[in-house]
């Protein structure tokens, strides 16, 4: 909680001594790591809208401010698995209707039989792995969560 966290930036980091913000720190909330609610946690989601987010798509990190990975220093696809996670901290956070709309904006983006690939590309089309596992268990927890919430009731402890 103080090695990963920018001062500086107000958000969470991608690695300690980073200031780079990742969406994977949105599995702080997923995991129960931290509340949806709590400060830093808060500003962390701002950071990645502002700086990740495309409507309903979230990049992971930007390759340009962020540790290298092996990948190429331009921007990859969107990821799926971190849009769904965004969609569930927005809800948790108490912005459920913006949170639910960001999920059925990317239950559009399965292909006709509802599988997603790992990453989607600015105009919607599957990229990476595909079927995507990791993309599909963030769909269904994010469902789940967000279900739960809109009944009134806590999320899973998943």
């Amino acid at each position: 909680m103080m090695k990963g966290w920018s001062e500086e930036k107000q958000h969470f980091v991608q690695y300690y001594g980073s200031d780079a913000v990742d969406a994977s720190s949105l599995l702080m909330v997923t995991t129960n790591f931290t509340g949806s609610t709590e400060p830093r946690m808060l500003s962390t989601i701002r950071a990645i809208q502002k700086e990740l987010t495309y409507g309903a798509l979230v990049h992971r990190y930007n390759p340009e401010k962020a540790a290298s990975d092996g990948t190429s220093s331009t921007h990859e696809g969107t990821f799926g698995a971190c849009s769904f996670w965004m969609a569930q901290a927005l809800a948790e956070a108490g912005k459920v209707d913006e949170g639910r709309l960001m999920l059925e904006k990317m239950l559009s983006y399965s292909n006709h039989v509802g599988l997603y690939a790992e990453e989607i590309g600015a105009k919607g089309e599957a990229l990476g792995n595909f079927p995507q596992a990791f993309t599909h268990l963030a769909l269904i927890t994010t469902c789940y969560n967000i279900d739960k919430i809109l009944d009134g009731g806590r999320k899973s402890p998943l």
